[in-house]
């Protein structure tokens, strides 16, 4: 009995956050259309069999998620898990901003940044209004809102998604565990705000966590979350990718989760390499990053209205492109993929 009411809860949570994306997303179109109608009308009409496709991926990954706590990958705990001190300080913020988002868009500001950010230390890529947001991933205001905007995106499925990487990283951790107890380290590459270091804390309390990321605004907003957990606070350092700022075969797993697509093609392949080289012989290594057009193309249409409609200059690029291969280039070897919901998941192993 129990179960079946914290499964409907759960349920009943997950339908509640989606339902309120929808409503914020209607109401923002209407007050767009009345305030800038000629911008409305940019937007491209997506297709009611796709968005019925998306309701149905949406309901498995729910029910994955709900099995996986089940089956005691994660504690049930973590399903309700949300950052609403966060939702009530800064939502109205978000919806203030948004008349700043729309104003760059109709511009066509793609790089926008104000004079008061220090822009010449980062990549050309890196320099991008991403999802036309204030300030790229480069303020405290566009940290403070990226949860959020992420959440509202997807629906309430944010955490979901970033959820299915536990299970896949403690199999890849089984081979190490009769090692002398040893301490195991694992690394989120572009944590940004440190919630996928917060889930894998969850269900990895003894581990010791390390996160790297390019914004000092980002990794601020990661340390706030961090050190509001108990047990040893993770590691946090600036860094680029390209190149991480750790010792070869340091980590036993390593994850990355939603930066792929935000990358040149050459830059992918340099960050995957860069990925194996701090890999343990043996370890893990797990990418959660958009679906590509070859997983679902029954909603291809989505995907190709996607780099448009919250500027992705990468996107197409990256929804053709061979993860697989880029994988097997770096040296990781038995690959397996997973699709859930808007995401796909390569798990692969650097060979002993």
């Amino acid at each position: 009995m129990t179960d079946t009411l914290t499964k409907l809860t759960y349920k009943t949570f997950q339908e509640s956050k989606n339902l309120f994306s929808l409503a914020h997303k209607n109401i923002s179109g209407q007050i767009l259309e009345t305030i800038s109608p000629s911008l409305k009308k940019q937007k491209t009409s997506i297709p009611s069999e796709a968005l019925l496709k998306v309701k149905q991926k949406l309901d498995k990954l729910l029910e994955v998620d709900w099995q996986d706590a089940e089956d005691g990958i994660y504690p049930h705990s973590s399903l309700f898990d949300n950052p609403w001190e966060d939702f009530f300080r800064f939502y109205p913020t978000l919806c203030l901003d948004l008349l700043s988002t729309w104003e760059r868009v109709k511009q066509k500001q793609y790089q926008d940044f104000p004079s008061s950010i220090d822009t010449k230390h980062y990549p050309r890529y890196y320099l991008q209004n991403f999802h036309y947001q204030t300030d790229g991933y480069l303020s405290d205001l566009s940290a403070n809102l990226y949860d959020l905007q992420v959440e509202l995106l997807f629906g309430g499925s944010a955490d979901a998604m970033r959820r299915r990487i536990i299970s896949p990283l403690k199999k890849g951790l089984e081979i190490f565990t009769n090692e002398n107890n040893q301490k195991l380290n694992i690394l989120d590459v572009a944590c940004g705000t440190g919630r996928t270091l917060k889930l894998i804390r969850s269900a990895l309390p003894e581990v010791s966590l390390f996160g790297t990321d390019l914004s000092p605004a980002y990794l601020r907003k990661a340390n706030e979350l961090l050190s509001e957990i108990p047990g040893e606070l993770p590691q946090l350092l600036q860094g680029n990718a390209e190149h991480l700022p750790y010792l070869d075969n340091h980590f036993h797993g390593v994850t990355s989760v939603f930066l792929f697509h935000e990358l040149p093609a050459p830059v992918r392949q340099t960050i995957i390499s860069e990925c194996f080289r701090v890999t343990k012989p043996g370890g893990v290594f797990i990418i959660c990053d958009s679906i590509q057009i070859s997983d679902s193309p029954d909603i291809e249409v989505i995907m190709e209205d996607f780099q448009e409609r919250f500027h992705e200059p990468y996107y197409l690029n990256y929804i053709n492109d061979d993860l697989i291969e880029r994988l097997q280039k770096a040296g990781f070897e038995n690959i397996d993929v997973q699709i859930h919901f808007m995401s796909k998941y390569l798990i692969a192993r650097k060979p002993c």
